[in-house]
């Protein structure tokens, strides 16, 4: 109630910026979800249309927000003082220009002493503006400023969902994902006119907003690790098998290794598994483009191919384990040979092997 006169004063004059400069004109849209102070009334009467919103949560009303706003472009902004709306001219001149989601940068612009707590300013944002650069390269300095603008036909293709305060962080990724043409622009943070503590909570809302980075992060959470364990399985099974076939010398690790190894192949298949369902789900959802691998085989991703190379591989294994049997049965199914443990030799040749003993053969 305290900051909505000056708020809505402060956007009126953005809107006469817009005329003047830009040649455009707009309303002011207020979403409420759940205000019981008679700031509905008084929003009202200063000029602005009152958008009722059911859900609770700081991005639930964003979202409301801007679907029932009637531009072409939405500038959006926390309503308790601390931005500055004329500097959204700037914002919307961008996206005039060709841009579809633009920014504002808190850390290019202006922060008030007092406006920003230091953990937030110096640990919090920093850390989850760099992971989400990072995993989603949108080249931005402040992913988390309220003060942003964005085209209405850009913002319903990014099908948002955030109800809390990770909406900040999913607007930037799901942008990136889609390819959209971001830009940003300096921004001055303010303390904000409220006599009450703010929403915001830096732990809880940081691991939110984190959580959600991972979420939509497949190649992050699911396929680096698994190329990482398929590949280092990969290369203890594969020296294994060229030791047993005579092809190389002496290995530095013995059977308890190529079972690590034969787990880190399968961790790391599944995980491979994890990472494809997860962009084919992104892709189906909207908010992610197809990868040019997956558009060059997209004509290949159907029931019947998989069900195909499903019995295909099925095949290829109940081949590998008959052989197996086969030359196992034809020893009358002795013991198999145990790779012999390695030492160190204080000789011309560090790594060598011990005659095979009980002592000196990995259990």
């Amino acid at each position: 109630m305290q900051s909505l006169p000056y708020c809505i004063g402060n956007a009126l004059d953005a809107l006469a910026r817009l005329r003047s400069e830009l040649g455009l004109s707009g309303e002011i849209v207020v979403a409420d979800n759940g205000s019981t102070d008679g700031s509905q009334t008084l929003a009202t009467q200063l000029g602005a249309r009152i958008v009722p919103i059911a859900c609770r949560g700081y991005g639930a009303a964003l979202i409301g927000g801007c679907q029932a706003a009637l531009g072409r472009y939405i500038l959006m902004g926390d309503c308790d003082g601390s931005y500055d709306f004329t500097e959204g001219v700037k914002m919307i001149a961008k996206l005039e220009q060709g841009y579809e989601l633009c920014m504002g940068s808190r850390f290019k612009g202006s922060i008030a002493p007092g406006a920003m707590p230091w953990k937030n300013r110096y640990i919090g944002n920093p850390a989850l503006t760099g992971i989400l650069n990072l995993f989603f390269r949108p080249g931005i300095s402040d992913a988390h400023c309220g003060l942003r603008a964005i085209r209405k036909d850009a913002f319903e293709r990014l099908r948002l969902t955030g109800e809390g305060m990770e909406f900040a962080s999913e607007m930037v990724i799901k942008g990136a994902l889609l390819k959209l043409k971001i830009t940003e622009v300096p921004a001055t943070l303010s303390r904000d006119l409220r006599d009450r503590a703010p929403h915001l909570r830096p732990w809880r809302d940081g691991w939110r907003h984190l959580r959600y980075l991972f979420m939509l992060s497949p190649t992050w959470v699911f396929g680096v690790p698994g190329i990482a364990a398929f590949g280092a399985g990969l290369l203890i099974l594969t020296a294994a098998a060229l030791h047993s076939l005579g092809l190389i010398g002496a290995v530095p690790f013995g059977e308890s290794w190529i079972v690590i190894g034969a787990l880190l192949a399968s961790v790391g298949h599944m995980a491979g598994l994890m990472a494809t369902a997860s962009h084919l789900y992104g892709v189906h959802a909207g908010y992610r483009l197809p990868s040019p691998a997956f558009r060059r085989i997209r004509h290949l991703l159907n029931l019947e191919t998989c069900v195909i190379g499903g019995f295909s591989l099925i095949a290829a294994a109940g081949a590998a384990m008959t052989g197996i049997a086969v030359y196992w049965g034809a020893g009358s199914f002795f013991a198999l040979p145990r790779f012999c443990r390695l030492r160190w030799q204080a000789s011309s040749e560090p790594w060598a092997c011990r005659p095979c003993s009980a002592a000196s053969c990995w259990p």
